[in-house]
C-alpha cells in the first residue's frame, strides 16, 4: 500500500517540490512548524530511518544539508534544523527548517491549515536560494512537480 509520501511524489496529491533528483524529492511540510519547514523524501519506500541501507542515507543527509543552507539564506536564519521522528508517516523522511533557538524543535509548535498562499511562498524563497546557491538543476520547473527538471 502507497503511503501518503509516495502518492504526492507520484502526483497524486498536491505537493509544492522545492527538489527532485532520482533518489528523493523536498517539498513543504504542509503542518510547519516554521516557514520554510522541508521534508526531504526517498522515492523509495522505506518505513524509518534505521530500515535505510547506508547510501541512502547518505544521499537524504547530503540533500538536506544543501536545503538546510536554502533555508538558512531563504529566512536569514543562524542555523538549520534537522529532525528525523517518522511516528507520523511509516516513510522516511527529515525535517528540516530555518532555526532561531531549540525551544521552537518541537512538532507541538506545528501549524495546521496554514493557508496554501503561505506555503506556496515559503516554497518559493526555498527555491530561489537553491538556485541562487547553484542548485537550480535541482529544482523542479514546476513548483507542484515532482518531476526532474
Amino acid at each position: 500500500m502507497s503511503t501518503v509520501f509516495t502518492k504526492i511524489i507520484e502526483g497524486r496529491i498536491p505537493g509544492r517540490f522545492a527538489w527532485a533528483d532520482e533518489t528523493c524529492v523536498v517539498f513543504a511540510s504542509i503542518n510547519p512548524i516554521t516557514d520554510g519547514h522541508m521534508l526531504v523524501v526517498p522515492r523509495q519506500e522505506v518505513a524509518k530511518f534505521t530500515s535505510a541501507d547506508d547510501a541512502l542515507l547518505a544521499r537524504l543527509m547530503s540533500v538536506a544539508k544543501i536545503i538546510g543552507q536554502a533555508v538558512e539564506r531563504a529566512f536569514d536564519s543562524p542555523r538549520a534544523a534537522l529532525l528525523v521522528a517518522g511516528f507520523e508517516i511509516p516513510h522516511l523522511h527529515l525535517h528540516v527548517l530555518p532555526a532561531w533557538g531549540e525551544a521552537e524543535l518541537s512538532f507541538t509548535n506545528a501549524r495546521a491549515e496554514v493557508p496554501g498562499t503561505e506555503l506556496d511562498a515559503a516554497t518559493e524563497r526555498v527555491r530561489a536560494a537553491l538556485h541562487e546557491l547553484g542548485h537550480g538543476a535541482a529544482v523542479p520547473v514546476a513548483p507542484g512537480s515532482p518531476a526532474l527538471a
